[in-house]
């Protein structure tokens, strides 16, 4: 491991000073021939303070730990979290400041002139996937050794390259998916473990009724709204009678592409209506933003949904890590049965995986199997924080996984989404995990969600 002085900015001109870790890991761990990758990492020492150092693990998969930790510098978040020991934001194999980055720049390029289709949809995101994987593997890159368990593992060399006894770990979104391996994997060097936005090792895949049961959530949200409420009273209803509409007849709008100040023409149907519907569950700004679209749609102004489609139309594959973890990570013959039956009488459906598991054919992950999503058992601490709006990651995920670790404290965020479980409040509560001070509070109220007719378009 290589260690070097290093000025952290942040995005609003300040600075910090860090180290940046640089650690050798083997790519494939299962193959004795395996090449060296280089994980890198920011670290914050705090002397004085004997705690643990605690690792950063962002979500995505594919996020960079980089990016957040210069958007959190000198945040509310950020300081609590540095006054229990050193805190070391860890790029993740494969993605930005670690080498190899596999940064995919291909891009699906649906047709405009035609509404979405996921079959055709599904084999431009083949096509595309096909391209990246075979460019990383023609460049001598090992994609199989890119999944969960390598991760966790990672995480463990990186322990014993510090000289440390324990860790403590801090996981969002994926990295709570993460966080839970390595304490599979490792628990002996893990210390204390906080959760936000609980994805379990079996809940990779979403369930339609967590969907279904969060958009009738947002219905009487919308209803009891005295402004919105008039306009938007049958949230589910409503969309019902616009999805008949579109599947009927499309409809072509002029939209902007993304990026540009271009005018192009879209057609859109219902299939664009359902990816905007299956998004509401990703940030607090959807929530807030979407009666606006709702409303315009009402008076047959389409302009907004045809703005989100391009979006789809027009995004790049991204991150071959990101699809990689993923398609390892799998999901169980019975939750995969469970989502095949609840796909049938749900207004969303599957599509709040697409374009999982059809597009995994294309990458070759090899599968982690029934141990790694199997129940996890464990004595270590666990801090699980979950958001009433959060779409992706509801509340029960955090419950299912409270019932292995008998040693846990479970927070309830009111009014959060999957975007905004880190408060000056959770922070607090985090730091008094680390210290080991009982958490009296369970629920943590949020700031009101202000709903406006005029309120920003949702973006994908």
């Amino acid at each position: 491991m290589r260690i070097e002085p290093y000025v952290l900015k942040g995005f609003k001109g300040q600075t910090a000073r860090a180290e940046l870790g640089h650690l050798l890991v083997p790519e494939n761990r299962s193959n004795p021939a395996s090449r060296q990758i280089e994980l890198t990492f920011i670290r914050f020492r705090n002397a004085g303070i004997s705690g643990p150092p605690l690792v950063y693990l962002v979500g995505g998969p594919g996020n960079s730990a980089y990016y957040v930790a210069r958007y959190t510098l000198g945040s509310a978040l950020q300081s609590a979290l540095r006054q229990s020991g050193d805190l070391i934001f860890l790029e993740q194999r494969g993605t930005s400041k670690s080498n190899p980055n596999l940064k995919c720049d291909e891009e699906v390029n649906y047709p405009l002139d035609k509404p979405l289709e996921l079959g055709e949809l599904l084999r431009l995101y083949r096509e595309s996937s096909g391209q990246c994987a075979n460019r990383w593997r023609e460049r001598g890159v090992d994609l199989t050794g890119y999944n969960t368990n390598e991760s966790a593992d990672d995480i463990e060399a990186l322990r014993k390259s510090l000289g440390v006894e324990k860790l403590n770990l801090f996981g969002g979104s994926y990295g709570t998916h993460l966080a839970l391996a390595t304490v599979r994997r490792h628990e002996t060097g893990i210390n204390r473990v906080i959760i936000a936005g609980v994805e379990g090792p079996d809940h990779t895949y979403k369930l339609p009724s967590n969907l279904e049961k969060y958009l009738e959530q947002l219905g009487r949200i919308y209803r009891d709204d005295p402004v919105v409420g008039q306009v938007l009273p049958d949230l589910i209803g409503s969309m019902k009678k616009l999805l008949e509409r579109l599947e009927k007849q499309p409809v072509t709008v002029e939209a902007t592409l993304p990026g540009k100040s271009q005018k192009v023409k879209v057609t859109v149907g219902k299939v664009d209506l359902l990816f905007l519907l299956s998004t509401l569950g990703d940030s607090v700004d959807s929530i807030r933003a979407f009666p606006a679209t709702a409303y315009a749609m009402s008076k047959s102004d389409f302009t907004p949904l045809a703005q989100f489609s391009l979006s789809i139309r027009r995004t790049k594959i991204e991150s071959a890590m990101s699809y990689m973890m993923d398609c390892a990570s799998g999901v169980s013959k019975e939750r995969w049965a469970r989502i095949l039956d609840e796909e049938k009488g749900t207004l969303i459906g599957r599509l709040v995986d697409f374009p999982f598991p059809e597009i995994c054919e294309q990458w070759g992950a090899p599968d982690l199997g029934p141990v790694f999503r199997s129940p996890i058992k464990s004595e270590v601490p666990l801090l699980l924080i979950s958001g009433t709006l959060d779409g992706r990651t509801p509340v029960s995920n955090a419950e299912e996984i409270q019932r292995g670790f008998p040693n846990s404290t479970a927070v309830i965020v009111e009014g959060a989404g999957h975007d905004s479980l880190l408060t000056p409040q959770t922070g607090e509560l985090m730091l008094q995990f680390l210290k080991g001070i009982p958490i009296s509070t369970r629920r943590i109220p949020a700031p009101p969600l202000k709903l406006k007719l005029s309120e920003a378009r949702p973006s994908n």
